[in-house]
């Protein structure tokens, strides 16, 4: 018996609209299992197709399941299909299973739509030297290219471990052992792959009272609860840590948000205490070359002797933060831990990149630049200074050696901080506040203002339009 049936056939090429719509249809229920679809001379003509078009169509939906040709007979619809199909005219919007609620906060992960964004993580990306990055990654590509797009060492190219454990030397009086060093993609991953190595649910994780989020969360992705440490101008108060700690994890250099320095006397006590407790210390070795006042501080690890601390550093700040460029400082043993984590989830780095910055490393380059963006982010800092001494004698900086963001007080209670916030979006100046770095999400007189990624014309306007809606 001839089969009536003709399909509607969608946009796009009409070999794929027609696979698609015979799909479809049987999917839907308006061709059912077993049932004969016209011939391919036939279907051809109704449809205006060529008759090859349909029969390589219903060549390629028999391999795939759907329908089957017999010899003498014609094309049926397959009878190994269910008898009743879900819908799939659509991708599903929706989640079909299960998912457990594991305590994830969703995040903005880009910055706000404002002409001011004076957020404290951000270079300015106009000052980075491009056609030098350039130049390297295409040195790299003509020289070792092909092998350096095959599999490579998770831990990261030996020639950019070197490059880093020279440049590390240079700047902050730490040169990794042997096979204590590995190469991540930025600090968050270093992080989270500490936590993962380190942390079993329900172990007890010390951190500042205020900080960093997204580090809190990859510490609580792997099973810690977060027992707050008090600041002050010396940075954490480690003078009275609780018991029963497995970790502690600090920014020492440059306490995030609120730029302290932690006092060597705080240094040596907390090292001691993690030796004799047997407990790690993580260090997020946050904006170390951004210090104008004197001499940098070293990193905790630098002093370790009893193998207690992690260190985790990145050259987001110093160079892009798109190149996602990073590192753990560790005792081999963690170090070796670490890459098995890796390889579960990210193999390796991007070798060719990590070929580029280490040629950047050994020419010097990435010194100029650091030394540029120093004096310029120095100037700025104090042009922003200026400015708020002037239009806005309220919002008061705290005094500190370093970092890409002034931390202030506001001479204001807390809930009317946060609606001053809301006004300056509303004339394209963005900033956060300190419920943004609070472990309880509570509201504090205090905000916090980058300056490093505007220059100073573009951040005294951003202070004037503040200070038009203070």
């Amino acid at each position: 018996m001839r089969s009536s049936y003709e399909p509607m056939l969608g946009e796009g090429p009409k070999g794929r609209a027609l696979g698609a719509a015979i799909q479809h249809d049987v999917q839907r229920g308006r061709l059912v299992v077993g049932e004969r679809l016209p011939g391919a001379r036939s279907l051809a003509g109704r449809l205006g197709l060529a008759r090859g078009t349909v029969d390589r169509v219903y060549e390629e939906l028999s391999a795939e399941g759907w329908l089957v040709r017999r010899s003498g007979e014609g094309t049926f619809v397959s009878d190994r299909l269910p008898t009743a199909l879900p819908d799939a005219v659509v991708a599903a919007s929706g989640v079909g299973f299960d998912l457990p609620d594991q305590g994830l906060t969703r995040r903005k992960v880009v910055p706000p739509p404002t002409r001011f964004a004076l957020l404290g993580g951000r270079p300015d990306l106009r000052l980075l030297p491009l056609d030098e990055l350039a130049r390297a990654y295409r040195r790299v590509l003509r020289g070792r290219g092909r092998r350096l797009v095959d599999y490579g060492p998770p831990e990261g190219t030996p020639r950019l471990k070197k490059a880093l454990s020279d440049w590390l030397a240079e700047t902050r009086s730490l040169r990794p052992v042997e096979g204590g060093l590995l190469v991540t993609r930025g600090s968050q991953q270093g992080l989270y792959l500490v936590a993962r190595a380190l942390l079993r649910p329900g172990d007890r994780v010390g951190v500042e009272a205020m900080g960093y989020p997204p580090a809190w969360e990859a510490l609580r992705a792997a099973g810690a609860v977060l027992v707050p440490l008090a600041l002050d101008d010396e940075g954490a108060r480690v003078d009275a840590l609780p018991s029963g700690l497995r970790a502690v994890y600090v920014t020492p250099h440059h306490q995030y948000p609120t730029g302290a320095t932690l006092s060597a006397g705080r240094r040596l006590r907390l090292l001691q205490w993690a030796a004799a407790e047997r407990v790690a210390v993580i260090e997020d070795d946050y904006d170390h070359e951004y210090h104008y006042e004197g001499p940098p501080v070293a990193p905790l690890v630098a002093a370790d002797r009893a193998g207690v601390v992690v260190s985790i550093g990145t050259l987001s700040k110093a160079f892009a933060p798109g190149l996602r460029m990073g590192w753990v400082v560790a005792p081999p043993v963690l170090i070796d831990r670490l890459v098995q984590w890796r390889l579960l989830v990210d193999r390796q780095g991007d070798q060719v990149m990590e070929h580029a910055v280490a040629e950047l490393i050994g020419d010097g380059v990435l010194g100029r630049h650091l030394r540029k963006t120093r004096r310029t982010y120095g100037s700025r800092r104090s042009v922003l200074r200026s400015a708020l001494r002037r239009a806005l004698p309220g919002v008061v900086p705290a005094d500190r050696p370093g970092g890409l963001a002034l931390w202030c007080r506001v001479d204001r209670s807390a809930d009317d901080v946060e609606a001053w916030a809301e006004r300056c979006r509303g004339v394209d100046v963005h900033f956060e506040t300190a419920s943004s770095y609070t472990l309880d999400g509570s509201a504090r007189p205090f905000v916090r203002l980058g300056f490093a990624c505007h220059d100073a014309g573009e951040l005294r306007e951003a202070v004037e339009r503040m200070a038009s809606v203070w």
